[in-house]
């Protein structure tokens, strides 16, 4: 099967499932490999950049098919996205990107499709590039130009302001780097760093994170230097300054409260000698088992299931530190997960802060006197990050905010919080609150 005809398949399975794209993504490239590896990173960017660029590929198919989007079965519509992301936003050549997409529709089934998929493609690879609204309705323009839907735009553009709105937009539609947390409880981050240069590998030290590095474009992370050693973790930047803010002494015994996918409960692991690592989902802790075994931090961390809105057992004992890595709408992550934007509905924030709301409450109770709690979301959001702190703050007395002092570092903090923006800075949306409990 063809570069093209995989991608077809992805975004198809992505569309009927509602799964997440790098799921689905890697589940086809192990199931059906392309005969030349190189072809792997095609499919990647075809299913990538097709999500990120969604909506304003719809509105040009829109132009000139005779019937409704929502109506074709999804690996025409799949077919018809793939086609229209080449012709505008590769450098492939207009008249290979239609014919190669024709012929991959046939290699999945669909020769019946052909006709219509070849007529709509072929007229698209005339325009001198891709239609968009008129710019002077700034928000219907930005939406389509950027593929975000417009209640999320007018949204960031309340609360950031135009500018940075528009920036948070582009953001999201670039590829991001791959970065690493060089794993400290087996080598120091810079003496990796000599290590992946010295194999080979055009590494660089992050800006802020003490801890990571950014690898050049890579095929498999797994065929990268160190991986099979367990001398580092994929984790994005934002992500590891949560750790790094959190500054929990290194003799606590640790809760990871909502452990899933693992980074930081790992991350706690390779600093401390006890994390309790607990999510709601048994399959998702076995995938945290085997990255901390892999990591060689399987006698520090324990895994279980357990929702964690609900008391903890008293058989687990008193926690030093709570981590609280709520569920979350995870619009901070949007150029990692593209699919996300057409998913979420503004509703979806209101409820998703009612559910961080009695996490929190549950999780505070574990939490001695003197202990920390560390709350963290991936998200760019007030009502999921500083709101619901604030809130959280004003009925418990007991509780301050307390940020950390850390020589020689200086974080992105917004008040007493961590708090990035996706921008030109390359992090990921992510906010955490450091709490310390008087009482």
């Amino acid at each position: 099967m063809n570069a093209r005809a995989l991608a077809i398949q992805v975004l198809a399975r992505v569309r009927a499932t509602d799964a997440y794209l790098n799921v689905v993504l890697d589940t086809l490239l192990s199931e059906s490999p392309p005969k030349d590896p190189r072809d792997a990173g095609l499919v990647t960017e075809l299913a990538y950049g097709t999500t990120r660029r969604q909506l304003a590929l719809d509105y040009a198919i829109t132009r000139f098919a005779d019937r409704k989007l929502d109506a074709l079965e999804d690996k025409v519509l799949a077919a018809l996205r793939v086609g229209a992301y080449q012709i505008f936003h590769t450098r492939i050549p207009a008249r290979a990107a239609v014919a190669e997409t024709v012929q991959a529709l046939k290699e999945v089934g669909l020769s019946r499709a052909t006709g219509f998929t070849n007529a709509i493609l072929r007229k698209l690879a005339e325009l001198p590039g891709p239609p968009l609204p008129p710019a002077s309705n700034t928000l219907e323009h930005l939406s389509v130009r950027e593929s975000h839907p417009k209640w999320l735009v007018e949204r960031w553009i309340r609360q950031f302001g135009p500018e940075r709105a528009e920036a948070m937009l582009v953001a999201n539609n670039l590829s991001p780097a791959v970065v690493v947390r060089a794993n400290t409880a087996k080598v120091t981050r810079d003496a990796l760093l000599t290590q992946l240069q010295e194999a080979g590998v055009e590494a660089k030290a992050t800006t802020v994170s003490p801890l990571g590095i950014i690898l050049p474009p890579v095929g498999r992370v797994e065929d990268v230097y160190g991986y099979s050693e367990g001398l580092w973790q994929v984790q994005d930047e934002a992500a590891q300054l949560v750790g790094v803010y959190g500054a929990i002494p290194e003799t606590a015994r640790v809760l990871d409260a909502c452990a899933a996918p693992g980074g930081k409960a790992c991350h706690l692991a390779q600093e401390h000698e006890e994390v309790v690592a607990v999510d709601l989902h048994a399959n998702k802790l076995r995938k945290i088992e085997a990255e901390a075994k892999r990591l060689g931090l399987s006698g520090r961390l324990k895994a279980y299931a357990h929702d964690a809105s609900e008391p903890f057992p008293e058989a687990w004992g008193e926690f030093h530190a709570v981590l609280v890595d709520a569920p979350c709408s995870g619009l901070g992550t949007l150029r990692r997960h593209p699919e996300l934007r057409y998913r979420r509905k503004e509703e979806d924030l209101s409820r998703l802060a009612t559910l961080q709301r009695r996490i929190l409450e549950n999780c505070q109770e574990a939490v001695p006197g003197g202990g920390l709690l560390v709350y963290a979301v991936c998200t760019v959001e007030a009502q999921e990050a500083q709101d619901q702190v604030e809130m959280f703050l004003r009925s418990h007395p007991e509780w301050t905010a307390e940020p950390p002092v850390l020589q020689g570092l200086k974080l992105p903090l917004t008040q007493a919080y961590l708090r990035t923006l996706p921008g030109p800075e390359g992090f990921d949306g992510f906010f955490a609150a450091r709490l310390r409990k008087l009482y």
